[in-house]
């Protein structure tokens, strides 16, 4: 983390390994009806809850919250995909000469169709919960083992899962 945050920042209080990972789910109340401006580890059902309605789908919304840094920590060239087009899209990347990583739940890395030869694994854990514990380690240990490329498995898109997904989507340009 320190060295996500280089000058701008004299002390950090490093209070230990996060417990959730990914940013804060941020909500809209100022209009007639509540809307998700970004996904985090509060999913929708336990907003309906707390607020009596369900918010508006963050994927309906125009994009108004972003983390202060959309883009790093990843490496220089990211991608997302789902399962079997990660495959192709890491074995094309190696295929060209690049360093690839592949990024996704450990059962996906097991099957070994997610992972082409001359790719390394970068093991997100057994859940979406997990993933989103790791995520940034992850893309911080792509960074220091020099990968050119990162293909990303985002896990199930729910609960904590999709705003693993999002942030995977905003790390890779879109």
């Amino acid at each position: 983390m320190r060295d996500d945050l280089g000058a701008d920042v004299d002390v950090v209080l490093d209070g230990g390994p996060c417990t959730v990972g990914v940013e804060s789910t941020i909500v809209d109340l100022t209009g007639a009806e509540p809307r998700v401006l970004r996904e985090g580890a509060v999913d929708v059902a336990r907003l309906a809850a707390v607020l009596g309605e369900a918010p508006r789908s963050a994927a309906r919304r125009p994009r108004r919250a972003r983390s202060r840094r959309t883009t790093r920590p990843t490496p220089g060239s990211r991608s997302w995909r789902s399962g079997a087009r990660a495959a192709r899209r890491a074995a094309a990347h190696v295929r060209a000469g690049r360093r690839v990583g592949v990024l996704a739940l450990a059962a996906e890395l097991a099957g070994g169709a997610t992972l082409p030869p001359g790719a390394v694994a970068l093991d997100a854990g057994s859940d979406p919960g997990e993933y989103a514990r790791v995520l940034y380690a992850r893309l911080r240990e792509a960074d220091r083992m020099g990968l050119d490329v990162v293909v990303a498995v985002p896990p199930p898109a729910h609960g904590v899962g999709a705003a693993v997904g999002d942030r995977l989507r905003r790390a890779a340009g879109g």
